[in-house]
Order: structure tokens, then sequence, then C-alpha cells
């Protein structure tokens, strides 16, 4: 046992690693969490002649590794706080998914990291911007990591334009200050945002803190069952302690009590033993339904209007780290790291995270992050990587190839990934149905009068700060696409020629 162990939860954890090693045959190849391998002779490609797909974990890790045999703070959610726990699946899954972790029953240990994204690490917890709300499951198969934010939809719908979303949300390059002609010039461009944004001005920008916050995937997986059959799913984080966010005049009081606010929240919740917890609920589609939304269910800046949820278990935080830097700072989230039973869906943005997310984590630890305490699995991990900064792994033995007669390490053909029928001829082209401003509209309409005032003042104040008039304007038509009272007030807040708005939007294709 390491110093990570949750001490509240010591004989349920000791009881969760005995299954762990009567569940995972010791000799069989493994991932670096620990997931089992179903096949490490061939890629997963695009049909049999098509090129070989960015979601092949295997293959990525495998490469990544190898790179850098031979051996800094995030550069997004650097500012956050974590705690261990426990997930006790109350409901079970095993009807859509293999995994273990759903297991009617299971109790899995976690580890959660909150966080903000965009400040750096001393940035006040007041700041408006999304919440990282990431946990680590060290189930019975290796880890599982459902990485995912307060806010259940995305800026952006592929990854290939994240980086160029995040130099406009970080501080000017040469004044060093945030500025909103710099983020309104970038997301002028791209009318998807106008969702997220509408979201993250509102009061929902602002949590009064972490345990009375809401938590989402934001991006669909795949669940698949024992018979391969797989559905599309989506996982939500229900606060037990309700939700709470903070109105604009409330902000500076907050802040000028405490710059961390939410990570002292937390600590001392969890220490006077006022346990936070959080229930996770799913929605399912089947993947024949798919194409019967108007709009696209793997698009992260969409929400499932209308789909059941079905509540799988329950999450509680008992544990504060005993060494914040070995665990909060240490610890390496990933959407790559998944188990049997749970698979990346082909959502382009997910698609890319897959990549990045493990790749940063090799740049900012090192080589041999998922060895670190925080981030080991459970279970035996076996596998041919080895060296790089920092390994203490003991592997002995001359074999570190496979496949090999004199050291085999075989692989279950059960833990294949499932297979996705594809057509078509490869390409660079946005998705067919955007549906870019009607849930912005929707969201706002839901909101109460005091909350759509406060989105008003919030959003109106960064806008007014655009010297780039038809920048401004763009944004405001989007608005105003999204519902017409949402553009009229902005452009009034504002001083703008509402027709003017009102003829730009028109002009605008959902």
């Amino acid at each position: 046992m390491n110093a990570l162990t949750f001490s509240v939860n010591r004989k349920l954890f000791t009881v969760a690693l005995a299954c762990s090693a009567a569940l995972t045959q010791a000799a069989n190849l493994t991932q670096d969490n620990g997931a089992p391998v179903g096949d490490n002779q061939n890629s997963q490609t695009a049909g049999p002649n098509g090129p070989t797909l960015l979601q092949d974990i295997q293959l990525l890790q495998k490469l990544q590794r190898f790179d850098r045999e031979r051996i800094p703070e995030r550069v997004v959610h650097a500012r956050g706080v974590g705690a261990g726990g426990v997930f006790v699946a109350s409901e079970g899954l095993q009807d859509v998914s293999r995994a273990l972790v759903f297991r009617k029953g299971e109790q899995t240990p976690v580890f959660v990291r909150f966080s903000t994204v965009i400040g750096s690490r001393g940035a006040p917890e007041t700041d408006r911007d999304p919440r990282g709300f990431a946990t680590k499951f060290y189930t019975a198969q290796g880890n599982w990591d459902l990485v995912g934010n307060n806010l259940p939809v995305f800026f952006i719908r592929d990854a290939i334009k994240f980086p160029d979303m995040v130099h406009s949300l970080k501080p000017d390059p040469v004044s060093n200050e945030q500025d909103p002609n710099r983020v309104f010039d970038f997301f002028s461009h791209l009318p998807e945002s106008t969702h997220m944004l509408t979201r993250v001005y509102s009061n929902y920008g602002t949590p009064a803190n972490y345990r009375e916050m809401n938590g989402s995937s934001v991006h669909a997986l795949k669940l698949v069952a024992a018979d391969g059959r797989s559905q599309y799913a989506k996982f939500t984080w229900k606060s037990h302690q309700g939700e709470r966010n903070l109105r604009p005049d409330e902000l500076p009081k907050v802040q000028g009590q405490s710059v961390g606010h939410a990570t002292a929240d937390l600590l001392q919740s969890i220490e006077q033993k006022r346990y936070p917890s959080w229930d996770l609920y799913v929605q399912l589609i089947q993947p024949e339904d798919m194409n019967r939304f108007a709009f696209n269910p793997l698009d992260p800046t969409k929400v499932w209007t209308g789909v059941a949820e079905r509540k799988v278990g329950t999450m509680t935080l008992n544990q504060v780290p005993a060494n914040f830097f070995e665990a909060t700072e240490q610890v390496a989230m990933s959407p790559a790291n998944l188990v049997p039973g749970i698979e990346a869906s082909e959502d382009r943005l997910l698609q890319g995270r897959l990549f990045s997310y493990l790749d940063t984590q090799m740049h900012r630890v090192g080589t041999n992050f998922q060895a670190l305490p925080v981030n080991r699995p459970r279970v035996e991990v076996v596998n041919n990587n080895q060296d790089g900064a920092q390994n203490a792994s003991g592997r002995q033995g001359s074999v570190n190839y496979e496949p090999s007669r004199l050291a085999p390490k075989p692989q279950d053909p059960q833990f294949k990934h499932s297979r996705l029928p594809l057509q078509g001829n490869t390409q660079q082209e946005a998705i067919a149905k955007t549906l870019n401003f009607q849930q912005a509209g929707e969201f706002y309409r839901s909101l109460s009068a005091q909350d759509q005032a406060d989105l008003i003042r919030n959003l109106s104040g960064d806008l007014a700060k655009v010297r780039n008039a038809e920048t401004r304007d763009v944004m405001l038509s989007h608005f105003y696409k999204a519902d017409r009272q949402y553009g009229e007030r902005l452009a009034k807040a504002l001083k703008v020629d509402a027709n003017g708005i009102e003829r730009r939007a028109a002009l605008l294709q959902e």
C-alpha cells in the first residue's frame, strides 16, 4: 500500500485490491493503466485498406514510451485541488457495459481533481471559467479516467482548434493580460461556441465552490456489453449538496477574502467529516438512433435534450491527501485511460484528446507518470515499456519484446475493441448537422429573470471592451440568432443598433 491509501476506506480499499488480483491474470499483456490488451499484433485501421486510427491507444502508448526511453505547470487546469474517496455502483449497468466498475454493488476507490481551466496555479478560484471535474476510478481491470467539466458542453467541436482556442483565452503574449478583444476575435469565427459562451457567461461560469457543483463527461463515450453490442453514453455527476453559483456582486467579496476559497471549502468539509457526494447518471443512445436528432449527438457543443437519464451509482469523497503535490499536482488524468466495456466515441474533439492528454502528461510529469502512487493502477502492469526518467519498475529478464516463446505475454481476444462499420472517403469537412444556435437560446430561456439579467451584465461587460466593431457585431448576431430577446438586450447594453444586428442574424444558418 502507498501513502495515498484512503485511510477512511482502508478496509474497503484492501478488499478492492484483493478482488483486482483475483480478476486479472498477471501473465496477460496490459496497457500502462492496467487495462488488458486484446490485440498487440495489429493496429486499428479504417477498414481493410484505410489509414490507422488515432484512437488506437495501445499503438500510441507503445510509440510514445519508445520515443521517450532516453528522458512543468499544466498549460490548462493548472489551479486545482484533489481528494480521494469511493464510488459505489448502486444500480448496475451489466446490460449495457461489461465494465466491472458498473457491476451492481461494486465499490471502487477514486481520486477526483477539481480545477479552473485558463488561470495559472495562483489564479483566483472566482475567475469566470469552466471548472474541471476529473475522476480516476481504480477499477479491477485498470484505471478509468472520466475527464469532464462542470458545464455539459464545450466551445469547439474539432481538436484541431484546441491550441488556437486556448491561445485566445490565455493572456496576451505582449501584455500578459487576458483580453476580450482576442477572445471574441477568435470566437466570432466559430458560431458553434455560442452555446458554451452563453453558459460560461451565466452564473454557472462562477460556481460557489466545488462541492455545490455538478459535472459532465461533455463527450459521448461508448459502452460495450459482454455480447459486443455498443451504445453511446454521456455521463453526469449530480451533487447531493445542490448547485450554487456566485452572482457578479459576490465575486469581489469572496475573492477579497481568499483566492483559494473553493480549495479550502472542499478540504475543510472533508476534514470536518461533512463528506461531499455525487450521484452518477448516464444517458444512452442506440447507434441506429444517432441520425434521428436534428444535431449530431457526438458534437460536444450539444446536450442530449429529451434523452432519459439512468442512475449508475454514488461517489463520496472522504480523504484529504497527505501531500498536495504528490496527489493533486502529480495526478495525471486522461480520457485515453479506458477499460474493457468503455470505449472512445468518434467525437472529433475527444479523438484529439485521446492523444494530447497522454502526451502532455508525459511531457509534464515524465515518461513513467503512470507508475506514481496517485496514478498507479491497482492491478499488475505487464508490458515491455521500459526505462525513461525515474523508472523504478524493477522489470527483470532478457525478453523485452512480444511475441515471444521464451516469455510469452498472451492477449485475451475478448478484450478486443468493438467494430465500427465505415463508409465514404477520407475527408476534411465540417460535420453535416451544426445547429450552432438553437441550444444556446434554449439555455437562455431556461434561466430565471435574475440569472438572465446577470448573464447580460457579465457578457456585455466583456463585449464592451472589444474595440473592433465588426467582431462585436458578429458576436451579437450569434446571440441574437440564439434568442431575439437575448440579442436585443445585449445590443441595448452596448448601445448598438439592434436592427443592424437582426439583419446580420437573418443571414446566419443554423
